[in-house]
This record gives structure tokens, sequence and C-alpha cells, in this order.
């Protein structure tokens, strides 16, 4: 029987092999993780289309067409995996900063498990504002676009495709935050050259929401205002949190040099 992985510690010496193991454990744990999380949302996939019927149209939530015998089961299966990858992300997250925390000290070690704690909710709210905001609106743009030329059905595959991976792709960007204050935290970038180089980061905002599955104008800009918001909210939080580093490595300083005096 497997035994669970342990955490090193910080400049804990161990060998390769036990390094591979301790992978090895928490693939496991992770794949594990993953298989019961996709039984339980297979299981419920009904209801999880059900959801993702909401946006349609009254008269068109029970018409979903799909073309070929295979159709139905992978376009279930698909809704099922990306539901479960995404109830699973903190588990599959936590094991990943469990094998990568022994590089870093203690102190920083703090600052990186509150990290993921935000990148949770920021995952579970940009999905949130996609379901509840971003399709409700886009959806019934698309069908009622040109409906006096066309016809518009429904097909099960490329519908639930489009609304599973706009809520994923939104729930992922919406970590922009988070990833723009690990730069920070290790100094890859500053405060002051994103302040520099705001132009530049809201292009590559607006790019990205125009990268998303969405490629109609309503969506595209219901998908760019949060991406653009966050990234001017994360340029000020890292403002924030540099002069608050840089204080408490100043009085690490102060206390150092007291010591030794003493």
């Amino acid at each position: 029987m497997a035994r669970l992985p342990r955490r090193l510690t910080h400049e804990e010496s161990v060998t390769l092999v036990e390094h591979l193991d301790e992978l090895r454990s928490r693939l496991i744990v992770s794949g594990v993780c993953l298989v019961a999380t996709f039984t339980v949302t297979y299981i419920f996939r009904k209801t999880l289309i059900g959801w993702l019927n909401a946006p349609l149209p009254a008269n068109q939530k029970g018409h979903v067409l799909t073309f070929d015998p295979l159709e139905a089961f992978t376009t279930s299966f698909m809704v099922a995996l990306y539901a479960a990858i995404a109830l699973s992300l903190p588990v599959l997250l936590w094991q990943l900063w469990s094998f990568l925390a022994p590089a870093f000290e203690e102190t920083s070690q703090k600052v990186v498990v509150r990290l993921v704690g935000a990148a949770t909710a920021l995952f579970a709210g940009g999905m949130a504002f996609a379901y509840w905001v971003v399709l409700p609106a886009a959806i019934p743009f698309l069908l009622n676009f040109d409906s006096d030329v066309y016809q518009n059905e429904i097909r099960a595959r490329p519908y639930y495709s489009f609304a599973a991976t706009t809520i994923f792709a939104l729930g992922l960007l919406f970590e922009l935050p988070i990833v723009i204050l690990a730069l920070v935290r290790l100094g890859i970038l500053s405060s002051q050259t994103l302040r520099n180089n705001r132009r530049i980061g809201m292009g590559l905002c607006v790019i990205a929401a125009v990268l998303l599955p969405g490629v109609d104008l309503v969506t595209t800009l219901f998908q760019a205002i949060p991406i653009l918001v966050l990234f001017e909210l994360s340029i000020w939080v890292s403002v924030y949190f540099e002069k608050r580093w840089a204080a408490q490595i100043a009085s690490r300083r102060e206390a150092f040099a007291t010591s030794d005096q003493s």
C-alpha cells in the first residue's frame, strides 16, 4: 500500500531516488483525486449539462443536436472532464506546491501558501463570472445574429465545448494577479516596470481575451474588461506588497545588525 507523500523541509538532503519516489506518490495522489472527482462529475453529467443549457433560449434547451453515434458520449465525457479538472485544481496545485516547497525558505513558503489559496478563489471567481455574466450575454447575441438569414440549430459538441472552455479559460485568466505578484516577489518584475509598460500589458490582456473561445465582439468585450481591471489591480497590489516586503527586509537587517553589535 503506497504511503502518502511527506513534504521535505528546506535544505533537507535526500537522494534522487527519494525525490522520484515523492514525485511518484504525489502523481498518484493527484491521479486518484482526478479519477474520484471525474467519477462524481460523470455521474452528475446531466446536471452539469443542464447548467450549461441555462444561457440557451427556452425553446432550445431540450433540442441540442448530435450528428453521429459517438457525439453524445464524447460530449458528456468532455463536460465531466472539464468539471473534474476544475474541482480537482486546488488539490493538484497543492501537490505541485508541496513538491516544490523545499526549494524555498520557510518565510517564502508561507507566502506561496497564501498565493495558492488566493489563486483558488480567483479561479472560482473567474468561472462564476464566465457562467453568470459572459455566457448569458454572448449566447443570445450569437444565436440572434442575422437570425433573418440563418436558422440556428445548436449542435452539442461545439456548444458545450464553447461553454466549458470559456468558463475554464476565464477562470485561468483570473489568475493574472497571482502570476504578476509571484513574478514581483521573485524579482523577475517590479511594480515600476509594470507601470512603465502599462500599455504593453493592457495590449497583451486584450490579445488574451481575443484568443479565448468567443470570437464575437460582445463575448470578447465581456472577457477583456475584467482582465484589464485585474491587470490594473495587479499593478497596485504589487506596489503595496513591494513596499511591505522591502520594509520586512529592512527590519530583518536592522535586527541582525543589532544582534551583531550586542
